[in-house]
């Protein structure tokens, strides 16, 4: 991997095969509109060229099947379903499921234009498939679909993408012409989607994805949920992908500086990388508590495979089990390892866990219910020491109130600390939490340093676009995509909405928004949780929305749609009827 040294001439472009899919509706009533000429002409070449047998068309419903607005599932013969969705007057068709986890998209929000994932928030453009916001890497399958003069709606569809439900976008190929270097440092999440949709949006030249961990990247989500998990299970694309795609990995290797004078990333391992553009999404570290015995064996994180792989290495019914700390990852390693183990005790400094993102009320009902599985909390409290026996091995731990615990694992999910101290000589302008601010288009006070993912304080559109340090996978995926778009020159602009989510003993609970709340209001039943909980802010604002139970159906991700569309309500327009703001969506 040689260093190469950019010039500001133009490379051509080299694309496998246009990355986009288009629909056509044979316009016979005013209503059913075509799409535009310029849409027609960017349908693949190989949806016309291709042999007729890898196809299936068919009659899926009548036009009248669906009114505006509306998207319903249907089967195309005895192939598999497809998704049809009636807005504008026209006809579109897309996969079922989320390419992420397979949630049927049919049971999620419709918004302008795209779809969103009811599970975790991810969205799909109705026109192209593509992905649009995240958790996931995949788009959907996009199908021909043409409206007869009948009122017949016929979907035409490959055999293949009916069975997968996922479509990975074509890229563009490697031009030796072209002698840009792009360098993404951090091969997380962000990375990982910026790599890739810098190629996806015809960047040829040179693209250089640097991580500190021995892994490619992984999804980190599964960390805390599922120990047991092998990292070849968890990758988001295999070394085949990006051999075949021209994006060289450097895994394993740090940046140990970078230097915007002289454009260029110096690394662990000796190289010096000049680069045209470069993306930094380094991410965060998790941190212990400084305490006596806070370095011994069995006191470990939760934030790498290889944390969850020690972890699951330390389980037997035998073993006592501590966790510090009552967030998200906190409260994930003490379900996983419940069964598993003699005890698990979680303590926390607040009076009930997750107080800061769902409130007193609601945090106390979740410890509730993760008391009845048999999880035994210490809260309003904290750890004073770990103690060790004559081996040096992990045998108890001190409480802040004096009381000792049996203790063989200790798990510390307190925080985390940002992965920016290699910049604090670059003249890059760092945070005293260590954060990077970046405009809404993730640059720094360099033009040509982009940054994101947790290391980013970034503007959130849902919060007025008040720069804000968010560490989440599916929003540092998003930061990874808008560099990307970015870097190449298709200048977008963040419209950041957070969505949060976590499942505890198969019971999920969502979350979209952000902000300090000061005030809530709890539409359901909170005792059976089965709720719709409305955040507000000093004005009455709704700046948070969660949900928790199967009657909220996809009500936290038509709250994120909502958001994206500029939308506000406050608390007076929920007195009446807490759902009537549901019909403001795409009016």
């Amino acid at each position: 991997m040689g260093n190469c040294v950019s010039r500001s001439r133009k490379g051509k472009f080299v694309i496998n095969e246009n990355n986009n899919c288009f629909v056509v509706n044979m316009p016979h009533k005013k209503h059913a509109t075509s799409v535009s000429s310029e849409e027609t002409n960017k349908m693949p070449a190989s949806t016309q060229q291709e042999p007729n047998n890898d196809f299936v068309e068919g009659v899926v419903c009548k036009e009248t099947d669906l009114n505006e607005n509306e998207m319903k599932t249907f089967e195309l013969g005895d192939h598999g379903k497809v998704l049809v969705v009636k807005q504008h007057g026209q006809f579109k068709a897309v996969g079922t499921k989320c390419s992420h986890y397979g949630a049927p998209l049919v049971t999620g929000s419709l918004g302008d234009g795209r779809v969103r994932c009811p599970w975790h928030g991810a969205c799909f453009n109705l026109t192209t498939g593509d992905i649009e916001d995240f958790p996931g890497a995949d788009s959907l399958p996009c199908y021909q679909v043409n409206v007869e003069k009948n009122g017949d709606v016929k979907v035409r569809a490959r055999k293949t993408e009916l069975e997968t439900n996922k479509r990975v976008k074509k890229l563009a190929l490697r031009d030796n012409n072209d002698e840009r270097t792009f360098v993404i440092v951090g091969a997380g999440p962000s990375g990982a989607i910026c790599a890739e949709t810098l190629r996806q949006e015809g960047f040829t030249g040179r693209v250089v994805l640097v991580g500190d961990e021995p892994y490619l990247p992984y999804d980190r989500i599964k960390v805390t949920k599922a120990m047991n998990v092998t990292v070849d299970k968890l990758l988001i694309r295999d070394q085949t992908y990006y051999d075949t795609n021209s994006i060289e990995t450097m895994i394993g290797v740090k940046a140990t500086e970078l230097v915007p004078s002289t454009k260029e990333v110096v690394l662990s391992n000796g190289y010096r990388i000049k680069y045209d553009k470069v993306f930094v999404a380094t991410g965060s570290s998790a941190r212990k508590i400084d305490i006596p015995g806070a370095d011994l064996k069995n006191v470990c994180v939760a934030r790498n495979v290889d944390d969850a792989a020690f972890i699951q290495s330390q389980l037997n019914k035998d073993k006592h089990v501590v966790v510090l700390g009552v967030s998200f990852i906190g409260l994930e390693a003490a379900a996983y390892c419940v069964d598993k183990v003699a005890s698990v005790t979680v303590i926390g400094r607040d009076n009930v866990p997750l107080k800061p993102v769902f409130g007193a009320t609601i945090g106390g009902r979740i410890q509730k219910f993760l008391e009845s599985k048999g999880i035994v909390f210490k809260m309003n409290n904290g750890l004073k020491k770990c103690i060790s026996d004559d081996a040096g091995n992990l045998n108890s731990v001190e409480l802040n109130d004096g009381e000792i615990l049996k203790a063989d694992l200790c798990v510390m999910g307190v925080g985390s600390t940002l992965n920016t101290e290699f910049l604090k000589n670059s003249g890059i302008n760092i945070n005293k939490n260590g954060s990077i601010d970046v405009n809404e288009y993730l640059q720094t006070n360099f033009e040509d340093v982009f940054a994101g993912g947790d290391i980013a304080n970034a503007p959130v559109f849902s919060s007025n676009n008040e720069k804000v340090t968010i560490g989440h996978y599916g929003l540092a995926q998003y930061h990874g995509r808008m560099a990307a778009f970015n870097m190449v020159g298709k200048t977008k602009a963040l419209k950041a909405v957070p969505f949060f989510w976590t499942t505890l003993f198969g019971v999920s609970f969502r979350y979209s928004g952000h902000g300090k709340a000061v005030d809530s209001m709890i539409v359901g039943d909170l005792e059976k949780m089965d709720y719709t909980a409305y955040f507000f802010d000093n004005n009455d604002k709704v700046i948070a929305i969660s949900s928790c139970g199967p009657t909220p159906g996809p009500i936290v991700a038509s709250w994120a749609e909502f958001t994206t569309q500029g939308k506000t309500i406050y608390r007076k327009d929920l007195e009446s009827d807490a759902n009537a703001w549901l019909k403001q969506i795409n009016n």
